[in-house]
């Protein structure tokens, strides 16, 4: 409907269509305000309702909007400030809210908007303040425009994140102080810039930051002054900091020794499995890590950090250590988490499934030794643009296929049977390939036939099957469930959030037209467009997905025959 020439007020029925999915009434005569009923459409996936004569504010009711990925109500008469509940839009891709009459600050739940990828425009509007960290978690904005503002403030930590912009505009502001050093920054026009405070950086038409350190001929007195005094001062620190530093690595490795020699023969078998010295891989692990530095991290989690570690072989593995207070405290549950992973694993020989080489429990570290995946989680690759789009549809469902079987042999063919209880795309792991593992045993639990199965709630908050608010027992449902949300995060590059309860309520009543539409609609934009024969493919696996999401746990398939299905 949009460029019809529709006149009057938008009818508050239109947020009766529950069901809809997109709305454009853009480039018409429409007045008054944006009807509250609105905030009932919350499986709508794009709203255009740009250059009309909408006045009044932006209602909260926006914020129920679950499900939309583009917002458009640019070249309006709208005021009032931007509603926080913005940030509960988390699928938007794309926002433009220009050429209106919006004002006071941004507000910092913008940064929420962490899937924004195609747009971000607040230009010409009347917003004022500062911009401090609302941005910090826009990643993947690729455009910005907050020109023909009243902004101010230095911009220079709000944007430096910002890794992915490609185009932005922030002139007619009062910002002031340095650009930030993204490609952005550094290829902007002066038209980009100007009219702004005191902006200053690398930029034809701009001033060159100047030095802090230049100052008048009537300062180099005490400049000197300072010197002399601070000269011995910070020779003296550095001594003592070197004398501290060479007596806690003493102590150190005295207690190491100490430990040691306690040990038992019998006990000098740290890595159990692989079943070599333990001492000796042990010391490697310490020195190819300098004692666990932080420059080694590469994951941190709720019971424990992931270090990279290059032996001496030239082997690359992963090292998970419990985290230290953890260990000092010697919770019980903690430690039945590190137990956990430790027996789940060692039944397991899967190629789907992440191999541990050893474990260490002693009185100065805790920790497992994995194979290293150097593409790092799924999560991590669908959070990255450029890795994302290296995941083509072939390789996106041979993840799926892997964590099925995965899956499908934990449930069936492992005697007692193992339930994950945590699949999520931050524990699927991804080789050069592509090739997935599903990690992190730590909440896994063996389904003994001769027990109740109950136990405290474990998961990913948005993995967790519905029937865990109510009941804690745990069955191989619930994993399926977990799966079934995975998928179609794989499908749509990202988490399904609150898309899932609409396509349990509608996508099986659909005609297989509607499907197909649907399916394209929702599939991961980055990628181009799959052929004819993989949308075939493409809505077989969302369909199964489906399947697995079903709410009652009996009416879900098992991973047997999840596994028969993607196979054939």
């Amino acid at each position: 409907m949009a460029g019809n020439n529709i006149t009057g007020k938008i009818p508050p029925e239109l947020g009766m269509l529950t069901q809809l999915h997109e709305l454009d009434l853009s480039s018409n005569y429409l007045v008054g305000e944006i009807p509250e009923e609105f905030g009932e459409l919350t499986v709508l996936l794009k709203l255009n309702l740009s250059s009309n004569q909408l006045s009044g504010s932006l209602p909260l009711e926006v914020g129920r909007l679950y499900s939309l990925t583009y917002l458009d109500l640019s070249t309006n008469s709208l005021s009032g400030q931007i509603p926080n509940e913005i940030g509960n839009c988390s699928n938007l891709i794309y926002l433009d809210l220009s050429n209106n009459k919006l004002n006071g600050s941004i507000p910092f739940q913008i940064g929420s908007l962490v899937h924004l990828q195609l747009l971000l425009d607040l230009s010409q509007n009347k917003f004022s303040g500062e911009i401090l960290s609302q941005f910090i978690n826009l990643g993947n904005l690729e455009k910005l425009n907050l020109s023909h503002n009243q902004l101010s403030g230095t911009i220079f930590s709000a944007f430096a994140g910002m890794s992915s912009l490609t185009s932005i505009d922030i002139s007619y502001n009062e910002f002031e102080g340095p650009l930030p050093n993204n490609k952005a920054y550094q290829n902007a026009t002066i038209e980009d810039l100007r009219n702004n405070k005191a902006l200053c950086g690398n930029v034809s038409g701009l001033q060159p930051c100047k030095s802090s350190s230049s100052k008048g001929e009537n300062a180099k007195p005490d400049h000197k002054i300072l010197i002399i005094v601070l000269v011995p001062l910070v020779g003296l620190l550095l001594l003592l900091f070197a004398f501290v530093s060479i007596a806690c690595v003493c102590h150190r490795r005295e207690r190491i020794i100490e430990t040691e020699q306690r040990t038992p023969p019998r006990d000098t078998d740290l890595f159990s499995i692989w079943n070599y010295d333990g001492r000796i891989v042990y010391q490697e692990i310490i020195e190819a890590t300098e004692d666990f530095d932080t420059k080694y991290c590469i994951g941190m989690g709720g019971y424990g950090s992931v270090y990279i570690a290059k032996l001496s072989t030239g082997q690359v593995v992963a090292v998970k250590k419990l985290h230290q207070s953890l260990q000092d405290e010697c919770e019980d549950t903690n430690i039945q988490t590190f137990r956990n992973e430790i027996c789940a694993l060692k039944k397991l020989r899967h190629r789907n499934i992440v191999k541990l080489y050893g474990f260490c429990s002693s009185m100065l570290h805790s920790f497992l030794v994995y194979e290293y995946f150097e593409k790092g989680s799924l999560a991590k690759i669908l959070n990255n643009n450029e890795l994302a789009l290296e995941m083509d549809w072939i390789k996106r469902v041979n993840v799926i296929k892997g964590v099925a079987n995965a899956l499908s042999y934990m449930h069936h063919d492992c005697s007692p049977p193992i339930i994950h209880r945590d699949i999520s795309s931050n524990n699927v792991l991804m080789d050069e390939e592509y090739e997935a593992s599903v990690s992190d045993f730590g909440t896994a639990r063996l389904l003994k036939p001769d027990s109740s199965n109950w136990t405290s709630q474990a998961g990913t908050c948005g993995y967790v099957a519905p029937e865990l608010a109510y009941t804690m027992k745990v069955t191989r449902k619930c994993d399926v469930y977990s799966f079934g949300v995975l998928t179609l995060e794989v499908l749509m590059g990202r988490h399904p959030s609150e898309f899932i309860s609409t396509l349990l309520s509608s996508y099986s009543i659909m005609p297989s037209t509607e499907q197909m539409i649907l399916l394209r609609t929702v599939l991961d934009k980055r990628l181009s467009p799959p052929t004819i024969d993989m949308v075939e493919e493409l809505l077989a696996v969302m369909k199964l997905a489906i399947s697995c999401l079903a709410t009652s746990p009996q009416s879900r398939p098992d991973m047997h025959y999840v596994c028969e299905k993607l196979s054939s």
